[in-house]
Formats: structure tokens, sequence, C-alpha cells
């Protein structure tokens, strides 16, 4: 009886102990905090706020903010997180750009369209690309009065006070949901950089005034500033291509090695006009296009002139008291297929709202014969 009775307890106390286990497995990634975070780019516009080629006068369904704002709301109504950025190179690029600067100017109380866009979609922050100074750093300051969110550079220095002539970095406290559907407060660090020869491209603009530092040591002495003032993940907008020759002080391509950098955790990247991830980087070291990272970090290229959104996805787990990543993918969505053909409509409310630049310029262009 006592062995019957010893060994009924036994199974008993073998059943608890399994049950109790298998309890603190399943609950314990049902009580973690996770959080899905989307991160959408749009790089290199050039001006082109609609679809339409003006040097042949007609409807280009290949490019225009116009069109790349639906997969923007698209993409929105996918994810209850989100953050948009543009990564530079805006302002100029085709004879809209060059009208509002050259011939027409900027008019008292108006916004440019660039960044009457801008705000209309709601970016959360944007980066200054090299072509900006092309108009000249008066213009530039002009312009960018209209701009409602945070304007970055960390790399560009003023000579008089040298200092960044730019904000360097921000810091986004963004209220989040969990898939629990519990809010928290994120603080998301934002810093950008563009190449150093805009010291020869623009040298005209910039001489005496300006200068650039080499992006990647402006990196290492800024993001740990950003990550010390509570940055919980750090997102880079760098207006630079990717390439993995050695690097240099002035190396135009520097995106490679900043995913190398261990504080940085996302990277927008711009400037070359190339899709991230896509074929052309298919030898590229420490790469992989089907999740696009590298060196293990999510990087996207989104093309140019609008023709794609690129985007981040990112799930962040609630661990040891800080957020950490947990899985990404990075991919690009075009607004045409191979063909031409357009996969999106136009944004009817942005159409309108860049619309009367749009139409000065093209009786500009009819006025003069062209």
């Amino acid at each position: 009886m006592k062995k019957t009775m010893l060994f009924l307890l036994t199974i008993i106390t073998s059943l608890f102990s399994f049950s109790s286990t298998s309890l603190t497995a399943e609950t314990g990634p049902v009580n973690q905090e996770s959080v899905d975070l989307r991160i959408l780019e749009t790089t290199d516009i050039h001006a082109d706020l609609m679809n339409y080629d003006y040097y042949q006068t007609k409807i280009d369904n290949r490019i225009g903010l116009v069109k790349t704002a639906t997969l923007i709301k698209e993409a929105r109504k996918e994810s209850k997180n989100t953050l948009l950025f543009d990564d530079g190179d805006h302002l100029k690029g085709n004879p809209l750009g060059e009208y509002l600067a050259r011939i027409r100017g900027m008019k008292k109380g108006k916004t440019h369209p660039v960044y009457r866009a801008f705000n209309y979609l709601k970016y959360d922050a944007i980066a200054i690309g090299n072509h900006e100074f092309n108009y000249g750093l008066g213009f530039l300051k002009t312009a960018l009065k209209g701009a409602k969110m945070p304007v970055l550079n960390a790399n560009v220095y003023s000579v008089k006070k040298n200092k960044p002539y730019f904000k360097p970095y921000t810091i986004l406290k963004r209220t989040v949901i969990d898939q629990s559907g519990k809010t928290h407060e994120l603080k998301i660090g934002v810093i950008a950089f563009m190449p150093t020869q805009i010291m020869r491209w623009d040298k005209a603009n910039l001489e005496g005034k300006v200068f650039a530092k080499p992006i990647v040591e402006t990196a290492k002495e800024y993001v740990p500033i950003v990550k010390e003032k509570g940055a919980d993940i750090i997102i880079a907008l760098a207006h630079t291509g990717i390439s993995s020759e050695p690097y240099q002080p002035d190396t135009e391509n520097a995106v490679y090695y900043l995913t190398q950098i261990p504080e940085i955790d996302v990277i927008l990247a711009g400037h070359s006009h190339s899709v991230f991830p896509g074929p052309v980087f298919q030898s590229l070291p420490n790469t992989n296009l089907e999740t696009g990272l590298i060196n293990e970090k999510p990087v996207v290229m989104a093309a140019a002139f609008g023709s794609r959104l690129g985007i981040i996805d990112l799930k962040l787990s609630h661990r040891a008291g800080k957020w950490q990543i947990v899985a990404r993918k990075s991919y690009t969505k075009s607004i045409t297929d191979e063909n031409g053909k357009p996969l999106v409509k136009t944004d009817k409310g942005l159409y309108q709202l860049v619309k009367e630049e749009h139409e000065e310029t093209v009786d500009f262009i009819k006025k003069l014969g062209l």
C-alpha cells in the first residue's frame, strides 16, 4: 500500500512539474511586449512631384510623388505603427524645380510645393541631400521655412560657428501599439549624412560658408550621443550609396560601413538611384537580398523620382528593460510593373496641392516654345 501511494505521489509530482514548465514556456511570449514597426522611405525625388515628363510635356506614370503617396497610404493602412522619411535630393532635378528657384522664386508666405507635399503626407523627418545646395544656401534656407518636420544633416558644418549647419539628429517620441493593444512610448533616434564631395560639386555656393566632415567618422561621433540621450532604436538617413570598396574619409558611397557601427539599427540609403535589396548588389559581402540585410542590419534604397517606396518592417520586443529588434525585413514597392503599367492611382489630394506650380511650369515651357 505504501509503495502504491509513493508511486502515485511520484506520478502526481511529475505531472505538476511538467505542467508548470509548459505554462511558463507558453505564457512567456504572450506576456512579452511586442511591437511591429514599419519604416517608409522616399529618396531622390528630384522635384518629381507630378507623374509628368516636362521635357516631353506628357504624362509619365513611372515617376511622381503623387503616385508614391498612394503606396504610402496603403502601407500605413497595413500597419498600426509607421514612420515616414525622405532621404534627400528633393528640390532639384526637373523644370519644376528650376522654374521655382530661378524664374518665379519663393513668394512671400508661400510654402515650396515639395515641402507642402511632405507636410501633407506627414513625414516624420527628412534629410538634406547634396542637390539641395544647387540653388545656394539662401534659397534653401527660405524654402526650409515651410517644412513642418525635423530637417537633418550631421556632417555639414558652419565655417563661422564650427558647428553642424543643420540639426544633426532628432529623437522622435512616438506612441506605439503592441500586439495586445497596449500603448508604449518609443524613442526613435534619427540622424542624417551626405557625401563630402559637396565641397567640390557646389564649391561656388558653399566655399567659405560650410565644410563637410567624413560620413563614418561623424556617425561614430554622434550616434553614441543619440543613444545616451535615450533612443530605443537609431535610424540613419544616409544620403549615400552602397559599396564595399575600401573605406576612405572621402568615400562617396558609405552605407556598407555605416552598417558596421553597432548603435545604428536601420539605414535608409539614397544618392545613387539604385534599388536595395536588388540584383545589382548580389555580390556585396555579408548581404542577404531576401531579407534586405547588410551585415545583419536592415537597409533599403527606393531608387529615385518617386518610382518606388522603401519599406522596412521591424518586430521589437521589450526585454531586460529595453526594446530590441528581434525580426527585420526590407523591400521596395514600385508604382508601375516591369512594362511601365501603373500599379497605383494618383493621390488626388496631393495632386490638387501642387497643381498650381505644376501648371505654371508647363505654361512657362510652352511660352518658351520648348
